[in-house]
C-alpha cells in the first residue's frame, strides 16, 4: 500500500511540474527596421606567419527599410581591434566592420566581434580565425626588401 501511495505522489508531483512549463512567445518583428545582411560572418585567415598584419572587412547591405546605425562594435579580446561605418547606412546601401588581429601570439585563434545596432537583429556576432606560426628562418620580420642578417 505504501508503494502505491508513493507512486501516486511521485506521479502527481511530476504532472504538476509539467503543467507549470513557461509559455514561449515569439517577439513581434518590425518589418520596417533596417537589417544588416552580411556577405560573410566568418573569415578564416588560414595559416599566417607571426607578425603578419591581419585584417578583414565584413561587408553588409542594409536589406531593411530604415537606416541602420551601428552604436557599438566590441572585440572578444584586446588582440582584435574593430572599426566600422559611423554614418547611418540607408536601405540598399553597404557598410562594413573591419577586424584587425595582432598576430604576435603563436597558435590557433578564434575571435569574435560583436556588432550592436538599431537593426531588427540588434546584435550580430562576426568571427575571425586562423593559425599563427613562427616566422620562417631567413625571412626578415618587417617584410621589407632588406636582406636577412647573417652572423659571421
Amino acid at each position: 500500500m505504501k508503494k502505491v501511495l508513493a507512486l501516486l505522489v511521485f506521479v502527481g508531483f511530476g504532472t504538476t511540474a509539467m503543467a507549470q512549463a513557461p509559455a514561449t512567445a515569439t517577439p513581434a518583428v518590425d518589418k520596417n527596421k533596417g537589417e544588416m545582411k552580411f556577405e560573410k560572418e566568418l573569415h578564416d585567415f588560414g595559416t599566417v606567419n607571426q607578425g603578419e598584419p591581419l585584417s578583414f572587412d565584413f561587408v553588409f547591405t542594409n536589406s531593411g527599410k530604415e537606416p541602420v546605425i551601428i552604436s557599438n562594435v566590441s572585440a572578444s579580446c584586446g588582440c582584435t581591434t574593430p572599426s566600422w561605418t559611423k554614418e547611418p547606412v540607408k536601405a540598399g546601401q553597404k557598410g562594413s566592420i573591419k577586424a584587425v588581429y595582432n598576430s604576435q601570439i603563436l597558435g590557433p585563434f578564434t575571435k569574435q566581434v560583436t556588432v550592436t545596432s538599431n537593426a531588427g537583429t540588434s546584435t550580430k556576432v562576426l568571427t575571425i580565425k586562423g593559425n599563427v606560426v613562427a616566422q620562417p628562418a631567413g625571412v626578415p620580420e618587417n617584410k621589407t626588401n632588406a636582406s636577412p642578417v647573417t652572423k659571421p
